[in-house]
């Protein structure tokens, strides 16, 4: 079964709660100065981490996705 931490990523809202962010639908990151994510759909979520570390949190996830799909695949 797969669990939350392996379909998300963990951002930040400017208030200081988190919440969890299917990185698959992320179109667009910028910095105005606030990181401000839009989704495919539309959203916008304005979140206090980095878009450096949004990326390595990203780049995290398709590990462990990749590492997933390697093992079912055996």
């Amino acid at each position: 079964m797969i669990g939350r931490d392996e379909v998300m990523i963990y951002v930040t809202r400017l208030n200081g709660k988190q919440f969890a962010l299917n990185p698959d639908l992320i179109e667009l990151m910028e910095e105005t100065p606030d990181t401000v994510i839009t989704l495919t759909g539309g959203n916008k979520y304005v979140v206090s981490e980095a878009i450096e570390v949004l990326i390595e949190r990203i780049a995290e996830f398709r590990r462990r996705c990749y590492q997933t799909y390697k093992v079912e695949e055996q």
